[in-house]
């Protein structure tokens, strides 16, 4: 039986894209339904890793510069360390 004032309302999961029908008052869900994709061409996955390999030189760009100033950092911290050592 189908109630006349039952909602049944429509969502969208986020990871997969897949519709899905909830009944509220059952806390089921009636149906579901994937969407079909888009097949992406052979171009356009080769330009997406390209900028994908390319973000990762950016890090690890940043990440070697990060650590060398971290390095200079602390080598002039124990140079005056050792400077006002020297000092007393």
């Amino acid at each position: 039986m189908v109630e006349k004032n039952k909602k049944i309302f429509q969502v969208e999961c986020t990871i997969c894209h897949t519709l899905l029908w909830i009944d509220p008052i059952a806390h089921k869900i009636l149906k579901s339904e994937k969407v079909k994709r888009k097949k992406d061409s052979l171009d356009e996955m080769l330009l997406k890793e390209k900028k994908r390999k390319e973000g990762f030189a950016r890090k690890f760009d940043a990440t070697a510069e990060l650590q060398e100033k971290k390095r200079r950092e602390a080598q002039e911290k124990f140079k005056k360390a050792f400077d006002r050592i020297k000092k007393q």
